[in-house]
């Protein structure tokens, strides 16, 4: 028996440690919820833990980001509504004001409306905001913008690209009617003589030849019969083929084969034609009809411009046009198409806004979502300055159409905002999903099973208790030494 080294006891007492060591680690799982709680619990599990930790905190962050988002393009999208309200409000004032029944006090009272919506439309631009940033009046800088042209309600096509439009319509020939603003025009025919306005009159009507024996000509309304050379008889509405200047003179309208012509009170070439009869305003010629057509282009497709575009090119086929009626006739009768072409007018807006939404955990790129909203203003939307007060009605009219564009520009700005807005929308599911089964793999790796824990919690503390007898009970065994002692 020996005192120096009681082995029952050092056993006993290492042991000991190590179960108390081991229902430290329970108590502290079983307190904190997790089973690891340092590196040295599970080196690699709290390395694959703490990379799930970054993501679903950053995944976390990125839903709010996205759901921000959302709230900054429904600010636009609400705002844009009441854009589009006013902008349909701007239809019904430039419809009524392009009636012939209101009088100049009641397009002016129309106009006092327009310029209100008008001023409205750039209040609401330059105040809605998100968080500090203004979201409907553009970027830093400015840009210049292209204005769209218009047709004038002119029967015709209208083509255009970025800088340019062009209008094309079937070329003008004599007898021809057309309608130029509202107006409609008959196509004159020329002559320096009444033998010469004739002649004319016969090339388009006839194709130059004399009217057929037997058919049937009007002449400023009666009907004529075509008989031979000197067989006229006023009594029985006979006329003599060569006796057609008896009846035909300066303005006369002549009917044939279904066809009809007006001759100019003015006779004089080509050339040196006024371009409008000097007794009735609605007959003119070609070349006046394509200036007429070409004023109507740029008054229509100036609205809404800083400047006013300048007038169109006019071409008849590829050839320029001159200035006189004889070429216009004569390049006619090489091609059946006139076109006038314009430089759009501009507008110099704010730049676009564009900001990205970050709804990712990642430093990736493919985690943003960009967001452009462009410079809504009256002159962006191209009303700035809408005239509807004059007095026939037509810059009314033409309107119209500046305000169509207006109404589309802002829903293609709302749709593609809804289009953000949906897609933002699956983001955030789909992220806070990844967030919940993310979690859900964490948790799996750091925390404590509970149940599965205080098993081992009530064995080490059953051990403990043991360990703490059979230490008591080596101690109490070397008292025996004393009896011998004694």
């Amino acid at each position: 028996m020996v005192v120096q080294h009681n082995m029952q006891a050092a056993n006993a007492s290492r042991m000991l440690n190590i179960t108390s060591n081991a229902q430290s680690k329970s108590t502290e799982k079983l307190s904190s919820g997790y089973k690891i709680n340092r590196a040295a619990d599970d080196a690699a599990g709290l390395s694959i833990s703490e990379k799930m930790r970054k993501q679903i905190r950053g995944l976390d962050q990125a839903s709010t980001n996205a759901q921000d988002g959302v709230s900054a393009v429904q600010t636009a999208e609400g705002a844009l509504t009441e854009v589009h309200s006013m902008l349909q409000r701007m239809n019904e004032l430039a419809v009524q004001a392009s009636n012939g029944t209101n009088s100049e006090s009641d397009r002016a009272s129309i106009q006092d409306e327009i310029n209100q919506l008008t001023t409205e439309i750039d209040r609401v631009a330059e105040t809605t905001k998100f968080n500090e940033t203004y979201l409907l009046k553009g970027d830093y800088g400015t840009k210049t913008i292209q204005i769209k042209a218009h047709d004038a309600g002119l029967d015709g096509t209208l083509t255009q690209n970025t800088t340019k439009a062009t209008f094309t319509v079937k070329s003008l020939s004599m007898g021809d009617k057309v309608t130029i603003g509202g107006t409609e025009y008959r196509i004159g025919v020329y002559g320096n003589t009444t033998a010469n306005q004739i002649a004319n009159a016969k090339t388009i009507l006839n194709g130059g030849q004399d009217f057929a024996t037997g058919s049937v000509v009007k002449i400023d309304g009666k009907s004529f019969t075509m008989v031979a050379s000197g067989k006229t008889n006023v009594k029985t509405s006979e006329l003599a083929i060569d006796e057609l200047d008896k009846f035909i003179g300066k303005g006369s309208t002549v009917e044939y084969n279904g066809k009809e012509v007006t001759l100019f009170n003015e006779q004089t070439t080509a050339a040196a034609h006024t371009g409008t009869d000097t007794k009735d305003a609605t007959l003119i010629s070609q070349e006046q009809a394509y200036k007429l057509m070409a004023n109507e282009l740029k008054a229509a497709s100036s609205i809404g411009a800083s400047q006013v575009i300048a007038a169109p090119t006019t071409k008849v086929g590829t050839a320029d046009m001159t200035a006189t009626n004889a070429n216009i006739i004569t390049k006619a009768a090489e091609t059946d198409k006139v076109s006038f072409t314009m430089t759009k007018g501009t507008n110099t807006v704010q730049k676009d806004l564009t900001f990205n939404l970050h709804v990712g955990s990642d430093a990736d790129m493919t985690n943003k979502i960009g967001v452009t909203i462009s410079d809504m203003s009256s002159a962006s939307l191209g009303v700035e300055g809408l005239n509807v007060a004059d007095a026939t009605g037509k810059a009314a009219t033409y309107a119209i159409d500046a305000i169509a564009d207006a109404v589309e520009k802002v829903s293609a700005q709302r749709s593609s905002l809804g289009a953000i807005q949906n897609r933002l929308e699956h983001t955030i599911a789909n992220v806070d999903n990844v967030v919940e089964n993310t979690n859900a793999a964490e948790s799996r790796i750091r925390d404590t099973d509970m149940a599965d824990e205080m098993v081992n919690y009530s064995k080490n503390n059953i051990l403990a208790q043991a360990g703490q007898a059979m230490l008591a009970q080596a101690n109490q065994a070397t008292q025996g030494v004393l009896s011998i002692l004694g």
